[in-house]
């Protein structure tokens, strides 16, 4: 076997491609640099780093990109630079922006057809990580105060995102995982034994991130009904994507609030949604929910305290980024890019299943993840499309690699450079078997070895984050 080097090594090199090439300063500088100096060391890393994004070749990560849609967010930003959600008295404007946010955005999810007396009520958050948080830390507080579970539970599928594992360990909660089944959508059938009288919520996802696929929410729904607990649907990745794909015809199980169970959902503005990034939308059935999200102080010296999530204070100009995008972009516009978008998907999915050696995982629509067999190592194909500039997500449990597909896809040639290139890095792997370079080692290693020493590791790689 041929290995690279020690891949904390490679990390290391990886997260710091600019030594040498841009000034480092691990203390102040005496005297400030001139801020047209400054500004252009900005540009210079900025340009350096746009074209993989810009041409198409990530995953994810930028979902628009169009530069006069950026031009635009980014005059937007200028003219709020300064607005403070925590200062409403100074930025009404900003309570306005976040309002109409959750107003839309309820209503993109059914919220006209939520039953009377269930007003669908949220708050405007900086993602999809936070947006969960708050919603699980809502539910442990509900379970505790209004249905006296001493030690709330939450349940969700194996494949949830792992904001749940955050949440559970950030609120002290337990966090029950079951299984999925051959198509990657959570078992009913050992999620329904999994729920208890101790099971405050239960998830369920719209896609999820790993397959892209959803699951059969109106069961998960109701099993959560039947039990009286919450349902949570996480959309942060689908949400401003599946309902103009039910739109236009597409398989999209129900999965909003239409579906009585249905008691909170999370979506990120800031994927499919077209805004800057650090927004997202959590939305509750009613305000009892919403409640125990706030938090208030009577009693400080400070004066009456009140937040409506985590933060204090918090960037007004990304709601108002937020904000312009929805209303610019509006109905037809989310339409149109999700019927581009789900049409590239369909390509991608025929292109890849049609190379030997892979296979794609479930039933997606867009995010679409493929493992190999063959005696092929999906993560050395992870690391030969890497070395071909594309930027994939890899997965593991089972081992395999995805790619969400974005508007930069959708541009012409973009799919079929990216299938060219994945059918060379397959071939690349099949011609040379024993070779395992880059990060391939690491995430070889990472399904044999005990979780501690993984965590381990991952706390190594953030420790090299902030080495300067």
């Amino acid at each position: 076997m041929t290995d690279s080097a020690d891949p904390m090594a490679e990390l290391e090199r990886q997260l710091r491609p600019y030594r040498g090439g841009f000034p480092s300063f691990p203390r102040l500088p005496e005297s400030g640099l001139a801020r047209t100096a400054v500004a252009e060391m900005i540009e210079r890393l900025a340009a350096a780093e746009e074209p993989r994004w810009r041409d198409g070749f990530a995953s994810g990560a930028v979902y628009h990109g169009d530069p006069d849609h950026v031009t635009f967010l980014n005059r937007v930003y200028a003219a709020q630079s300064q607005s403070n959600p925590l200062h409403p008295d100074l930025w009404p404007s900003a309570t306005k922006f976040e309002a109409e946010i959750v107003s839309m955005t309820a209503h993109m999810f059914g919220a006209g057809r939520a039953a009377p007396g269930e007003p669908v009520v949220g708050t405007v958050n900086s993602g999809g990580t936070e947006s969960i948080l708050l919603a699980m830390k809502a539910y442990r507080d509900h379970a505790r105060e209004r249905r006296g579970i001493a030690e709330p539970e939450i349940v969700a599928p194996v494949t949830a995102h792992a904001a749940f594992d955050k949440a559970a360990r950030y609120f002290d909660m337990q966090l029950v995982r079951v299984p999925v089944g051959d198509d990657f959508t959570v078992d009913t059938g050992a999620l329904a034994s999994a729920v208890t009288e101790r099971t405050a919520v239960v998830v369920g996802s719209a896609p999820g991130f790993p397959h892209g696929v959803i699951d059969p929410i109106g069961e998960v729904a109701a099993i959560a009904a039947e039990h009286g607990a919450g349902c949570h649907v996480d959309a942060c990745l689908g949400g401003f994507i599946l309902p103009w794909a039910e739109r236009l015809g597409y398989p999209v199980p129900p999965f909003d609030f239409r579906l009585p169970g249905v008691t909170s959902i999370s979506a990120d503005t800031h994927k499919y949604g077209y805004a800057a990034k650090g927004s997202s939308v959590v939305l509750y059935r009613g305000n009892d929910l919403l409640h125990f999200q706030y938090y208030t102080a009577a009693d400080w010296p400070g004066g009456l305290y009140l937040s409506p999530g985590f933060a204090g204070s918090r960037p007004g100009a990304l709601s108002a980024t937020c904000w312009a995008a929805m209303v610019s972009i509006g109905e037809r516009g989310y339409t149109e890019a999700a019927r581009r978008i789900l049409e590239t998907g369909t390509r991608v999915r025929e292109g890849i299943a049609a190379i030997s050696g892979l296979r794609v995982l479930g039933d997606p629509l867009w995010v679409i993840a493929f493992a190999a067999g063959d005696g092929i190592d999906v993560f050395q194909v992870l690391e030969n499309m890497a070395g071909r500039g594309w930027s994939l997500n890899g997965l593991q449990r089972p081992p395999a690699v995805h790619i969400a597909i974005t508007l930069r896809h959708t541009l012409p040639g973009v799919a079929d450079r990216f299938l060219a290139d994945l059918r060379a890095s397959v071939e690349q792997v099949r011609a040379n078997p024993d070779v395992r370079t880059g990060m391939a080692p690491l995430y070889g290693m990472a399904a044999a070895l005990p979780g501690q020493v993984v965590r381990d590791m991952l706390a190594a790689y953030l420790d090299l984050m902030y080495k300067v």
